[in-house]
């Protein structure tokens, strides 16, 4: 079975001289999401958390409303890749009929395929009022997402999607792909049976259009990131009524869209789920 990373042999040029070694390089693997016999995406991704993949994909795609409209779901391992094959409800089979389409792209490239400009820019689905998050808080999250970050630190060559809840506790998914992970990070919540309305969704990544979209389909208040948006993500997430968190590092963070979600009471320190 594929794994999430691997050694390979490689070689280094280190104090002035050629060295041989090894170094740990993660997995990107094609991942076939299929609906009721039929393809509707294939994205480059890593091989772990695929069940939470596939929901969440369906879930921020709009093929589906709830993780119970999923009636099976079966993974599939092939010499190409990995198939997650998903038997939908009567209702989600009317919605995937009239929005199939093929998708096929690069890591994590949310927006390949899209044939509609329309569809590409779509507005991003408004969200709840949520609760406060410190500055602290958002500190202290971020800290215990990166501490979480398992392959991120083996490889050096992932992205991280958390979720921080009311009570501190955090989810992480990593994935090559910023979208992917994040899609993980939301399918493993409605695997749970949570979703992100109360709390706060953390990126190791910049925030683009895609990933507002996403979060917001996830229902979640704060959205927040390492590094800067885009316009349109700023614009989108104002729309949605989102909180926009960007550039969040040791020294502070930068708000961009309504920043009344953010106080200045204290929380604890968040513990990793």
């Amino acid at each position: 079975m594929t794994g999430p990373a691997k050694p390979l042999k490689r070689l280094a040029w280190r104090d002035g001289a050629m060295q041989e070694g090894t170094r740990i390089v993660a997995e990107e693997v094609p991942v076939a999401i299929v609906h009721d016999g039929a393809t509707y995406a294939v994205m480059m991704a890593s091989p772990a958390d695929l069940e939470d993949f596939a929901i969440g994909f369906s879930l921020t795609e709009g093929v589906i409303d709830d993780r119970t409209e999923v009636e099976e779901l079966e993974l599939v391992e092939t010499e190409l890749g990995w198939v997650a094959r998903m038997w939908l409800s009567k209702r989600s089979r009317s919605v995937l009929s009239a929005r199939r389409r093929r998708l096929t792209g690069p890591a994590g490239c949310g927006l390949c395929g899209v044939e509609s400009l329309t569809e590409a820019v779509r507005p991003a689905r408004p969200v709840g009022p949520g609760r406060p998050l410190t500055p602290l808080a958002l500190a202290r999250g971020f800290d215990a997402m990166q501490t979480a970050q398992t392959l991120g630190r083996l490889t050096r060559a992932v992205h991280a999607a958390a979720f921080l809840a009311p009570d501190g506790t955090l989810t992480v998914r990593e994935d090559v792909g910023r979208h992917n992970a994040l899609d993980k990070l939301i399918g493993a919540l409605a695997r749970q049976g949570r979703n992100a309305c109360d709390g706060a969704i953390l990126m190791t990544s910049r925030v683009s259009v895609e990933l507002v979209q996403k979060a917001a389909m996830a229902g979640a208040p704060i959205l927040a990131a390492v590094s800067a948006p885009s316009t349109l993500a700023v614009t989108l997430a104002d729309g949605a009524g989102m909180t926009l968190v960007a550039v969040a590092r040791a020294d502070g963070f930068e708000l961009f869209t309504h920043p009344h979600r953010i106080s200045t009471k204290a929380e604890e320190q968040p513990r990793v789920a």
